[in-house]
């Protein structure tokens, strides 16, 4: 009789704090959507590590923090001091993770060095000075296949140069002969959707400056790294 009523208790605390949960989830909704139309469509409410904060997702990845009746709105980052560790950034780094097999393979064009076997995704933008430097540490590392996404963010001078490389006969040589070379490429004309494809991808994942790199374990590398930093990742992916 006792276990019975214990296991009653138990299902009744569940039941209250489930109905509890989802009338303060209505309230944060109904309240930030009332207020601020821009949240109409909210993705996501969900309880935080901080006592009375709830996660509010917006836009798949766009994170805000507010309280149990939505009269308060924060964005900026959550820190557990405790462990130090930067949860707002952990949680956005979950939600943009890129799963290499889904990319879009068919809007990159392909440098093949030595066997190939490793493979590596990269974002890179032409008028980029960091990826011009990235591009010359990147001739040193062999047996790699690279996927290079043109990702034109820097303006129309980048859009122009994009296109001109995409529509090239040969693609690789005239990215190369101009991040390494410093030869501008030839003005060319072709369908080049892929390249505003590109900039609709970096988009949704949040890629945000050039170059970042993309390792087959979903890893993200923001910034230019050295060959070695490369191999060393690219290690790391097969492991």
């Amino acid at each position: 009789m006792m276990m019975n009523l214990l296991k009653l208790t138990l299902i009744a605390a569940t039941l209250t704090a489930s109905l509890v949960a989802g009338a303060q989830e209505a309230a944060i909704r109904k309240n930030l959507g009332d207020r601020l139309p821009q949240l109409k469509k909210i993705d996501e409410v969900t309880k935080t590590a901080m006592a009375g904060l709830y996660e509010v997702r917006v836009n798949d990845t766009d994170i805000f923090y507010t309280d149990a009746e939505g009269n308060f709105l924060l964005q900026g980052n959550l820190i557990d001091t405790k462990q130090m560790r930067n949860l707002t950034e952990e949680r956005v780094d979950k939600l943009t993770a890129v799963k290499f097999e889904s990319l879009p393979l068919k809007d990159a064009f392909t440098m093949v060095r030595g066997n190939g076997k490793r493979k590596l995704a990269v974002f890179e933008d032409p008028n980029c000075g960091y990826c011009k430097r990235f591009e010359r540490d990147l001739q040193n590392v062999d047996n790699v296949t690279v996927y290079m996404f043109l990702y034109p963010i820097l303006g129309a001078d980048s859009v122009e140069k994009s296109k001109n490389i995409w529509c090239a006969k040969d693609k690789t040589k005239a990215w190369l002969d101009w991040m390494v070379r410093n030869q501008t490429p030839k003005a060319a004309s072709c369908d080049s959707a892929a390249i505003e494809r590109n900039v609709a991808l970096g988009g949704k994942y949040k890629i945000t400056g050039t170059p970042t790199l993309i390792f087959t374990d979903g890893s993200r590398v923001p910034g230019a790294i050295t060959a070695a930093q490369v191999e060393q990742h690219l290690a790391n992916a097969q492991n």
